[in-house]
């Protein structure tokens, strides 16, 4: 698709051209969700059930989007949020980088990204490095000495993962390598979808499953599947390890996956610079409300001792902006990104920033305000439900 053929106005469209771009079992990839997928639909539907409340005759001509994360001054509070192997693009992580940079965003990259941090931070040096905690502690040092000599400009730490992986639905069928069986296997989904087959073909090269940053300088990539099951045979991380965590690291650092207002203390309480409300997209414990739902008893729980960010549903500038108006510095987001990117590859991510600018430029004006810092809980109308437990 070239030219005004390529555009698209909404990230429901991205999505809808992302279907029919990609084979259906990297597509259900993206859609991901965990056992009924209530928490991946009850993300979304939350902020279609928060009001916004227009304001008239407030004589606006341009209004300020700007805001900073960990240090990193953006152009509008809406950041790349980290997601594993990108195999709807041949490009992957590094058009995502380029295009982000192009709209004066940050980046979050996964560990468990398809390109090595070297090559994504020259194309974006507004880079946050995306760890799990994994092995040991000298196993950590060596991927942060990595991300550290690389120039990542802050740590994200993501804790909203317990394993739940069973989707009423079934899950798709993704091998843990692209050998002459697994493509004789996908092969049917590919040639249904020769354009997603034809960029591949056109880069020289088959989609990579290898995930590069997992693992010190000069070391053999492991497979996503191998370096998956090193993750969920690692125990999980105590309030101890994370402090050691920030203070190996000695960069801003943020914890993702905030849900409790005790949590929340936690992070301040290790020295954290930021936290993310998250539920890692549904795709974590199912029947956990969205997160949108969270983050007012966070951001009264915390009282503006953390910079507080919001990954999970948005979809719209306007969800950015009743994010903000409840106590978020900026949000992040992943399928909408990702659907741009299986559309129409770097200028489909473009696509889809300039589509959350243009909204929340429009919310503003709207509501009369003049900047994002203006926003305030009474620029919304909100209904019981929003502050999943009162602070302590």
């Amino acid at each position: 698709m070239a030219g005004r053929s390529a555009w698209f106005e909404s990230v429901a469209e991205a999505e809808r051209r992302a279907k029919k771009s990609l084979p259906r079992s990297v597509f259900q990839a993206l859609r991901a969700g965990s056992e009924t997928g209530g928490t991946l639909g009850d993300n979304v539907r939350a902020f279609g059930e928060i009001g916004l409340i227009p304001r008239i005759g407030t004589g606006l001509d341009e209004r300020d989007l700007s805001t900073s994360v960990m240090g990193q001054e953006i152009a509008m509070p809406v950041m790349i949020s980290p997601t594993g192997v990108q195999a709807v693009h041949p490009d992957g992580e590094t058009a995502v980088a380029r295009a982000a940079s192009g709209a004066g965003t940050a980046i979050g990259l996964s560990s468990f990204a398809s390109r090595p941090i070297e090559e994504v931070a020259v194309a974006n040096p507004k880079l946050f490095f995306q760890v799990y905690w994994m092995g040991d502690r000298e196993d950590m040092k060596r991927v942060l000495e990595r991300a550290r000599l690389a120039g990542a400009k802050g740590l994200i730490v993501t804790l909203d993962w317990v394993f739940s992986h069973r989707r009423d639905w079934g899950s798709p069928a993704i091998p843990d390598k692209l050998d002459l069986k697994n493509m004789a296997v996908l092969a049917p989904q590919a040639l249904v979808r020769p354009r997603w087959l034809a960029r591949y073909v056109k880069a020289g090269r088959l989609p990579d499953l290898g995930v590069p940053n997992v693992t010190g300088p000069g070391a053999e990539p492991p497979g996503f599947f191998d370096a998956y099951g090193a993750w969920m045979t690692t125990g999980q991380p105590t309030w101890d390890d994370l402090a050691w965590l920030r203070e190996t690291w000695g960069g801003p650092t943020m914890i993702k996956g905030v849900y409790h207002p005790d949590d929340a203390r936690s992070a301040v309480e290790i020295g954290a610079d930021a936290i993310s409300v998250s539920n890692h997209g549904g795709n974590n414990l199912d029947s956990t409300p969205a997160s949108i739902r969270a983050l007012p008893g966070i951001a009264e729980a915390v009282a503006g001792r953390v910079e507080i960010l919001l990954d999970g549903g948005v979809r719209r500038g306007s969800d950015v902006v009743k994010a903000l108006a409840l106590g978020a510095r900026a949000v992040m987001i992943g399928r909408a990104y990702l659907w741009g990117l299986a559309a129409n590859g770097e200028a489909g991510v473009a696509n889809v920033l300039e589509i959350f600018r243009a909204g929340i430029d429009e919310t503003l004006l709207g509501l009369g305000r003049e900047s994002i810092g203006d926003l305030v809980p009474e620029d919304v109308l909100l209904p019981d439900g929003f502050a999943l437990v009162p602070p302590a």
